[in-house]
């Protein structure tokens, strides 16, 4: 039968007392060599574990030399582009909305602005006039009000500046943006710019994204550009997790008749014509519009226009689960 050693005992102990199970060590002689894993922790928080545990080490009598190495899992981030084959369709409204969702189901979610030309990000979520920072060479997201960083080209031009950029210099834009320091984020929302263009074969090519999210709404016209934006991602081999169908039914807040200016039941139709999920409706509400204007997305809070939201990002996370 071995001897247990009783430095090993008690600098196990030690360590315990203030890792966990996070912490495992190895001794010769006088010297401690501890594997400390950080998975899931923030900088700062690997930072005074590794302090609390070299405290605990050193502590010990008959332990001179303490060495300690920071270990993690990597987790496996979900890139979710959401698309539209024309502007003018609420899409970045949808995104950000569609993020906030995510991440009250339990995701760790980072916004990606893609729409180099147009950002409208930092509006929708509180932030303008915001600017990331950079770390060892990557950009650092910019924390907002509702636990989804961000990063957009309107953080990195001035308010009102045109972008006007040859596809090259909007790709390489596009890679600082998801290639950047996310953190723990587990699911990046990439909102791209409307149509099939350079920023779209770029993603597609470079970032292939898990999934996209196809927005319309209801009229035949938009539905025409859908399918092309549909048609292009799946010749790419990009999985449709389905199709949402904005500014569907409005309810007049007088009367509350409900009345149908972009028609109804276009994207369901169309959906099930092209053989996709319909992920569901969001209606045509002054409410949403006016939230969005304020930086304060709907998603974020109780009111009924949270509930479309929520209810097309739960069929997202499903989709998550099971891909």
């Amino acid at each position: 039968m071995t001897d247990i050693d009783p430095l090993d005992t008690a600098l196990s102990s030690a360590l315990t007392a203030v890792a966990g199970t996070r912490a495992t060590m190895r001794r010769e002689g006088v010297r401690a060599s501890v594997i400390l894993d950080v998975t899931g922790l923030e900088q700062p928080e690997r930072d005074a574990l590794e302090n609390a545990v070299r405290a605990a080490a050193e502590g010990i009598a008959g332990i001179e030399t303490v060495r300690v190495a920071q270990t993690s899992t990597r987790s496996r981030r979900v890139s979710i582009a959401v698309a539209s084959g024309k502007g003018g369709v609420g899409k970045s409204t949808v995104s950000v909305n569609l993020a906030i969702a995510l991440k009250t189901l339990g995701r760790r979610v980072g916004m990606v602005d893609a729409d180099i030309y147009g950002p409208s990000q930092p509006t929708l979520l509180g932030v303008v006039g915001s600017r990331p920072i950079a770390r060892d060479k990557l950009l650092v997201p910019v924390d907002t009000p509702f636990g989804v960083p961000l990063l957009s080209m309107g953080q990195l031009v001035e308010p009102g500046q045109a972008i006007a950029w040859r596809g090259p210099m909007a790709a390489g834009a596009l890679g600082q943006l998801v290639d950047a320091d996310w953190g723990q984020a587990d699911t990046l929302v990439i909102d791209l710019p409307p149509g099939t263009g350079d920023v779209q074969l770029t993603m597609i090519q470079k970032h292939k994204p898990a999934g996209v999210v196809i927005v319309s709404t209801p009229q035949d016209l938009a539905l025409i550009d859908a399918r092309r934006a549909i048609d292009l991602f799946v010749k790419a081999g990009v999985p449709i997790i389905g199709l949402i169908e904005n500014m569907a039914g409005y309810q007049c807040p007088h009367c509350g008749e409900v009345s149908d200016p972009f028609g109804r039941g276009g994207a369901e139709s169309a959906a099930a014509a092209l053989g996709i999920d319909f992920l569901g409706r969001i209606p045509l509400d002054i409410a949403i519009r006016e939230a969005s204007d304020a930086g304060t997305p709907p998603a974020a809070g109780n009111a009924p226009e949270a509930l479309a939201f929520n209810a097309v990002a739960q069929r997202v996370l499903y989709w998550i689960g099971n891909n």
